[in-house]
């Protein structure tokens, strides 16, 4: 079925709704088994978090833009990926913080966060010129392939020997340990979900963004379809908050925007690589992007002392979330000329 084939409109609200509902929930049932499964053989808690449930809520945005991509529709998929990381700084980080302050470890800022702007950097670079080849795909997926085996094993051996300042004392992700062979069956079949669901999203806001709101696909990918393939982050997220798993939140956050800054991107671009995309994406979102991965560092490092775990206050959470509603007037501004 193409995504550019007509339907009609109940059907297109039909298939967005049911295509959001089915990403959160088989999504959380996705995370939810591989978390379990990260824990039978043993990951530190912002592994966990940066890895199974940071790459796992990313799946939505995985299979949304490569779907778009092959589709032709290079704004939504750069879109989705890119407005999704935004969503996870600003809005996500900023309603957990909100919910309870967030504590955060010497290595996120000397290590994460550099790790978050040199990545930025890398995708202003490839998509500055507007001709993203499978060549730009391939460097993104190279990176990924060679820096999250390196990040994980430098999080490991961090872990081994407890920081100064660092609460070891923090609840563990998830009470209870479900079978192995079940969790092993929500990660296949929660995967299979967000394929299916993914097809049912696209379809549908192209359709209705096309249609009814006349408005660019960049818009309805950096808005409708970047917030709903990030509800697996915010319901993670605000969960985590509440446990007072700080390293769950961040970690999420972390490896959801690394994932898809280079997995994402790169591998949609390197099986349809993408043209004719919006110039906002580089004068707009990736500065946005930079701008607020660099905010977890101000905010989150201890300035007193650097070896001490620094404290992402409630204040900051609420200023991420005023600097996103002033993103969202921006770009609605721009993308449909009111």
């Amino acid at each position: 079925m193409s995504i550019d084939s007509n339907i009609p409109l109940l059907l297109s609200l039909l298939f967005i709704a049911g295509g959001l509902f089915l990403l959160s929930w088989s999504a959380d049932k996705f995370v939810e088994g591989s978390a379990a499964v990260a824990r039978a053989f043993g990951v530190s808690p912002f592994v966990v978090g940066m890895v199974i449930i940071g790459f796992g809520t990313s799946a939505p945005e995985l299979c949304v833009s490569t779907l778009s991509g092959l589709s032709g529709h290079a704004n939504l998929s750069l879109g989705n990926a890119y407005g999704s990381c935004i969503f996870n700084l600003a809005a996500i980080l900023g309603v957990a913080a909100m919910i309870r302050p967030l504590k955060v470890k010497p290595s996120v800022c000397a290590v994460a966060v550099p790790l978050l702007l040199g990545v930025t950097a890398l995708s202003y670079f490839v998509v500055r010129d507007m001709d993203f080849s499978r060549m730009n795909g391939f460097i993104l997926l190279g990176v990924f392939a060679v820096m999250m085996p390196l990040y994980c094993l430098y999080d490991q051996k961090s872990n081994a020997q407890p920081e100064e300042g660092r609460d070891d004392g923090a609840a563990q992700p998830v009470a209870g340990t479900p079978p192995l062979g079940a969790s092993i069956f929500w990660v296949v079949a929660g995967l299979a979900m967000l394929v299916g669901s993914s097809h049912l999203l696209v379809w549908g806001c192209v359709d209705f963004a096309r249609d009814v709101l006349h408005v660019s696909d960049l818009l309805i990918g950096l808005t409708v379809v970047a917030a709903g393939t990030s509800l697996p982050e915010l319901a993670s997220a605000i969960a985590s908050a509440r446990r007072g798993e700080h390293e769950f939140v961040i970690g999420n956050i972390v490896g959801s925007n690394l994932f898809n800054t280079l997995a994402v991107v790169g591998l949609a671009g390197s099986i349809s690589p993408y043209a004719n995309y919006s110039r906002y994406v580089v004068t707009r979102d990736i500065p946005v992007m930079a701008i607020m991965s660099l905010s977890i560092l101000v905010f989150g490092l201890n300035w007193r002392n650097f070896r001490k775990d620094g404290q992402i206050e409630r204040w900051e959470g609420a200023l991420w979330m005023l600097i996103f509603v002033g993103y969202l007037a921006v770009m609605v501004k721009q993308e449909a000329g009111w």
